[in-house]
């Protein structure tokens, strides 16, 4: 789920200068984003209330659909017409599609913390052996030798 109540994951490209656009920039009106869906207004406000996709909204509650709303738009549209997919099924797919990215950015996250935690433990450890002093001897294993000893204590005084 997005920020805004719909389903799919945005704010990975949100511009730093607020004049950029990205695929994420909300820019299409209802109209051109039917045009260039291939869809009727009427389907991309159903859509909408279904959460299958919820543009952004203006000031005035009016809808403006970003690069990004337009290809999940096609994607609904394949996925319905192509392979025979009902909606409630669709919105499954696409959370479960939307599950997974957040997961693998997770993982990602995660596998790079425990590099960074590699790295600072291998610093550390080689910290740790420059410290060392160097009047130290190593320490080798003694070979062990088949020789018998045979131990005989002292007579105690008295017997």
């Amino acid at each position: 789920m997005d920020g805004r109540g719909g389903i799919g994951g945005r704010g990975a490209g949100r511009p730093r200068n607020p004049y950029e656009l990205t695929e994420d920039s909300p820019v299409y009106v209802i109209s051109v984003a039917a045009q260039l869906s291939g869809l009727h207004p009427q389907t991309l406000r159903q859509y909408d209330r279904l959460g299958l996709v919820s543009p952004d909204r203006t000031a005035g509650r009016g809808r403006r659909y970003s690069a990004r709303d337009i290809q999940l738009l096609r994607q609904v549209q394949q996925l319905s017409q192509d392979e025979g997919i009902n909606l409630a099924g669709i919105k499954r797919i696409i959370e479960l599609e939307n599950q997974v990215a957040a997961l693998q950015a997770r993982v990602a996250e995660l596998q790079a913390a425990v590099e960074g935690a590699a790295t600072a433990m291998q610093q550390r450890e080689a910290q740790v052996h420059a410290s060392y002093r160097r009047d130290l001897v190593r320490y080798q294993d003694v070979q062990q030798s088949s020789a018998l000893v045979v131990w005989r204590p002292k007579p105690k005084r008295g017997e």
